[in-house]
């Protein structure tokens, strides 16, 4: 049986400037997609989560998928917890979103225009000392990692 990739599989409104939808991705399992257009420079949806810090990170059993993002030097948000949806924002080489810390949160702001029915992208930008897994976003653009997993 295959793991479902957040609890909710659902975007929390409470979160999100536009209205945004789940659904298949050919890119991963689940993606995020836009229901309306978005234009350029705007804030899309927050980055949700409960606060770990690194000492509960590396105690963290490892699973098939991970929503950790950072949050400041010692802290990350872990998505899977009280996620708002946007954990759920697949990797793309040529992403259509950017994380920016804006007062004491993460959000993903659009990189440019965005249409109804794109699915919403961002970078991952992992350590570079972890083991790669091949990309599968379809970019022109790709750098051919996906990901990158504790090995």
């Amino acid at each position: 049986m295959r793991a479902q990739r957040s609890a909710t599989r659902r975007i929390n409104p409470k979160f999100a400037w536009y209205r945004l939808r789940v659904g298949r991705s050919p890119i991963h399992s689940t993606g995020v997609y836009a229901l309306e257009d978005i234009p350029r420079g705007q804030p899309v949806i927050e980055y949700t989560g409960k606060q770990i810090t690194m000492d509960q990170v590396w105690k963290l059993t490892p699973a098939e998928d991970q929503y950790l993002m950072r949050f400041s030097q010692r802290c990350l948000l872990d998505g899977k917890v009280g996620g708002s949806g946007a954990e759920l924002v697949n990797h793309s080489c040529d992403p259509n979103l950017v994380y920016k810390g804006v007062r004491g949160r993460v959000v993903l702001y659009s990189r440019r225009r965005i249409r109804a029915g794109e699915e919403l992208t961002a970078w991952y930008a992992y350590p570079v000392k972890l083991t790669q897994i091949p990309c599968h976003c379809g970019s022109p653009k790709c750098r051919g990692t996906l990901r990158y997993l504790l090995s």
